[in-house]
C-alpha cells in the first residue's frame, strides 16, 4: 500500500493551516520547544561561566532537546501506527501538520502586500514586522516589499521544504527534531556576545539540517519562476547564511529584482550584500508575483512528495 504521508500532510496543512481554536486550547509545538530552550538558556548560559563551558552546555542542551523531541515523536508515531493499523500514515500526516507552514506563510506575506497595495505604509510596516527580524519603522515601500519577499523565500525553506524533507526522510521524529533545531537557532543561534558560545551548537545544527533543503528550495523557486538559475548560482554564497541565500537569490533572479542590501537590527546598521541585479524598487505587484512563484513551488514540492510515496 502506498503511504503518502508527506503529501497528505502538505495537502491538509494547505487547506486548514493550524486552526486558531486548537492553538488557543493547546498551543503550538514550537511554543513548547521555545519554553524548553529558554529554560535551559536561563539556567546554563550565565555570563560568569567561561566561554568554553557555555559552549559545552549549549551542546548538551541541544543534545537533550533533539533526543527528547525525536524520542517523543517516535513514540507518538508508533502509537498512531498501532492504533490505526494500515491507516497509520494518515494519523502521522495529521500529526505532522503543525510542523508545516504553507498557509500561514502565504497569509502573512499576502497581508503585507495588501496593505502596501492600499498605500497604508504604517500597516504594511506593522505586518512585515511580524515576519522579519530587521528594524521596520523607517522602511519605505520598496524596503517593505523586499523584506516581505526575502522572508517568503527564506521561510519557504525553513517552514515548508525542510520540514517536508525531514518528514519524508525520517518520519514524524525527523520533522519535529528539525523544528526543535530551527526554533533553537532562531532563539539562541546568534553571534552577539550573549549567545555566541552557548548558541554555537544550535546554529551549526541548523546549518546542517537546512543544507539540502535550502538548495532544493532554490531549485524549486527557479522552476516555479521559470528563471533565476544564473542569479542563484552567482549570488547564493554572498549571503551571510550558508543556506538562506539559495532561495533568496533564486527568488531575486526569478522576479528580476535586487534583494538584500543594507538593513538595521536593533538600531545597528548591517551592510548586507545585494542578491540579484534587477530592480531595487520592489512593490506590491512584485510581492503578488512572489506569492505566485511560492504557490507553484509548493505544488512542485507536493509532486516530489507524491513521487517519493510511490517510489517506496
Amino acid at each position: 500500500m502506498v503511504e503518502p504521508t508527506a503529501l497528505a500532510a502538505l495537502a491538509i496543512e494547505s487547506a486548514t493551516g493550524y486552526p486558531d481554536a486548537l492553538y488557543r486550547r493547546v498551543g503550538h509545538p514550537v511554543g513548547l520547544f521555545a519554553r524548553v530552550i529558554l529554560a535551559f538558556e536561563q539556567r546554563w548560559n550565565r555570563p560568569d561561566r567561561a566561554e568554553r563551558q557555555r559552549r559545552g552546555l549549549g551542546i548538551l542542551a541541544m543534545a537533550i532537546l533533539v533526543a527528547g523531541t525525536f524520542g517523543a515523536a517516535l513514540a507518538l508515531e508508533q502509537a498512531l501506527w498501532a492504533w490505526l493499523a494500515q491507516w497509520g500514515w494518515a494519523g502521522v500526516a495529521i500529526a505532522a501538520v503543525p510542523g508545516l507552514a504553507q498557509q500561514s506563510l502565504h497569509q502573512h506575506v499576502a497581508a503585507v502586500a495588501q496593505a502596501l497595495a492600499g498605500g497604508n505604509l504604517a500597516e504594511a510596516r506593522e505586518k512585515v514586522a511580524m515576519i522579519v527580524g530587521r528594524d521596520t519603522a523607517a522602511l519605505d515601500a520598496p524596503g517593505i516589499a523586499r523584506a516581505g519577499i526575502e522572508s517568503l523565500a527564506e521561510s519557504f525553506c525553513d517552514g515548508v521544504v525542510a520540514p517536508a524533507f525531514w518528514l519524508m526522510l525520517l518520519g514524524l521524529p525527523g520533522l519535529y527534531a528539525y523544528k526543535a533545531i530551527n526554533t533553537a537557532d532562531s532563539l539562541i543561534g546568534h553571534r552577539e556576545e550573549r549567545w555566541r558560545a552557548y548558541g554555537w551548537a544550535a546554529a551549526r545544527l541548523d546549518d546542517a539540517a537546512n543544507w539540502i533543503p535550502a538548495r532544493l528550495s532554490g531549485v524549486l523557486v527557479c522552476l516555479a519562476g521559470r528563471g533565476g538559475w544564473r542569479t542563484m548560482r552567482r549570488d547564493a554564497r554572498r549571503h551571510a547564511s550558508p543556506n538562506a541565500g539559495w532561495p533568496e537569490a533564486a527568488m531575486a533572479g526569478a522576479l528580476d529584482l535586487r534583494l538584500g542590501g543594507p538593513v538595521s537590527y536593533d538600531g545597528v546598521p548591517h551592510d548586507k550584500p545585494w542578491l540579484g541585479d534587477g530592480r531595487a524598487d520592489a512593490g506590491a505587484t512584485d510581492m503578488t508575483c512572489a506569492l505566485s512563484v511560492y504557490r507553484h513551488a509548493c505544488a512542485l514540492l507536493w509532486a516530489i512528495a507524491g513521487v517519493y510515496a510511490w517510489a517506496l
